[in-house]
C-alpha cells in the first residue's frame, strides 16, 4: 500500500514507520524535515499544523492510507477532512485514551466508554476532533479510523513523572515523589507493541468508522512502575507519596496530565483491536521495557539531563510529606 504518515519520527510513530516499511508498504513521511528517516522511506517537508503546507507538500498525490500523529485540534481535523476526502481509502486519526471519562465510572474501559475530560484541554481537543471526524464519516463516508493510545513508551521515554530527573534521584539514593498512595492501576504499552497493532489496521476495511484503543493487557501500580525502573538501575527507590492535586499546585507543568489522566486507575478491554488484528497481543512486559529505558539512558551521558527547578520542587514536596 501507499501510506502517508504525518509525523512518523516520534515516540510512537517511528516504530510504525519502521514496521510499515518492513511489511513491504511504500511509506512517505511528512514532517518538518528535521529528523533522519529510515532507509526506504520517502520524506516530504511540511508542517502538520498548517493546511497550506500539507497541501503544497503532497501536491495531487493519493494514498491507500493516511495516518496523522500530529493532529491536536478540531481545526486540524477539519483541514484533514477537506484535504484527504477522495484522496485516501483510509484516514487514521491518532487520538488519546485520556479522552475517556474522568473520573471513570466503570472498568474495564471499552471503546463505548463516554468521552469526557474536564481536567485536561489536550483531551478535550481530541474529543472535539473525534466528534468532527465521526460526523464526516456519517455525513459523507469520510473513511476514518480513530485510534486511542494510552501511555505508550519507548527506550527514550521514561513513564514516570519527572523523567530522568526522577531516575537520577533513584541512582543517588534520594527519595522520589509518586502521586496518590501509589496503588492506583495504570497501563503501559511499548511503542513496538502499539505499532504491530496499528500497522495491522492499515487498509483494514473492518476498521473504517471504528474507534479502537491499543494498549497492553498488563496492569501495574505506580509504586510497581517506580520499583521496576529502580530495579533496572540497580537501586531500590525510596518513595514519598503526595496527593495528585498537591503536586499539580506545586509543579503546574505536571498538573494537567496528572490530574486529567494518571491519577485515575485504568484497565482496558482490548477485545476490539484483537478482533480487527487477529493474533495481535502486546508482548513486552514492563519489566523488560524498564531495562530498555535504563540501558538507553545509561549508554550515553548526554541523555541524562536533570531539570534543576523540577528537582528542587521535588525536594520541597518531600520535605513536607516524607
Amino acid at each position: 500500500m501507499r501510506i502517508l504518515l504525518i509525523g512518523g519520527t516520534g515516540n510512537i510513530s517511528s516504530y510504525v514507520t519502521a514496521l510499515a516499511v518492513e511489511r513491504g508498504h511504500e511509506v512517505t513521511v511528512l514532517n518538518r524535515g528535521r529528523s533522519t528517516l529510515p532507509d526506504g522511506v520517502r520524506g516530504l517537508v511540511g508542517d502538520a499544523g498548517d493546511a497550506a503546507s500539507i497541501e503544497a507538500a503532497i501536491g495531487d498525490e493519493t494514498f491507500d492510507a493516511v495516518a496523522n500523529f500530529r493532529s491536536f485540534s478540531p481545526r486540524q481535523a477539519a483541514d484533514d477532512v477537506r484535504i484527504f476526502a477522495g484522496r485516501t481509502a483510509q484516514y487514521l486519526y491518532v487520538s488519546s485514551a485520556s479522552a475517556y471519562q474522568k473520573p471513570i465510572a466503570q472498568l474495564p474501559i471499552v471503546e463505548s466508554t463516554p468521552l469526557r475530560n474536564p481536567f485536561w484541554q489536550y483531551s478535550r481537543d481530541k474529543i472535539a476532533s473525534e466528534d468532527l471526524l465521526v460526523a464526516a464519516y456519517r455525513d459523507s463516508g469520510f473513511p476514518v479510523t480513530i485510534v486511542r493510545p494510552s501511555h505508550t513508551y519507548g527506550p527514550s521515554l521514561i513513564p514516570l513523572e519527572g523523567g530522568w530527573t526522577t531516575l537520577q534521584r533513584i541512582l543517588e539514593g534520594r527519595p522520589i515523589v509518586v502521586h496518590g498512595d501509589g496503588t492506583s492501576w495504570w497501563t503501559l504499552t511499548h511503542s513496538r507493541d502499539f505499532a504491530a497493532a496499528f500497522v495491522g489496521l492499515l487498509g483494514n476495511p473492518h476498521a473504517l468508522g471504528q474507534a479502537v484503543h491499543i494498549t497492553s493487557d498488563e496492569s501495574l501500580t505506580w509504586d510497581q512502575i517506580a520499583r521496576l525502573l529502580g530495579s533496572a538501575l540497580g537501586r531500590e527507590p525510596e518513595i514519598v507519596h503526595v496527593a495528585s492535586d498537591v503536586i499539580a499546585r506545586e509543579i503546574p507543568q505536571l498538573g494537567d496530565g496528572l490530574v486529567g489522566d494518571k491519577a485515575h486507575s485504568v484497565l482496558f478491554d482490548n477485545t476490539r483491536i484483537k478482533q480487527l488484528v487477529p493474533g495481535w497481543v502486546a508482548t513486552t512486559p514492563f519489566v523488560d521495557g524498564a531495562r530498555e529505558v535504563a540501558a538507553w539512558y545509561l549508554a550515553e551521558p548526554a541523555r541524562r539531563r536533570v531539570d534543576g527547578d523540577l528537582d528542587e520542587a521535588f525536594d520541597r514536596l518531600i520535605e513536607r510529606f516524607s
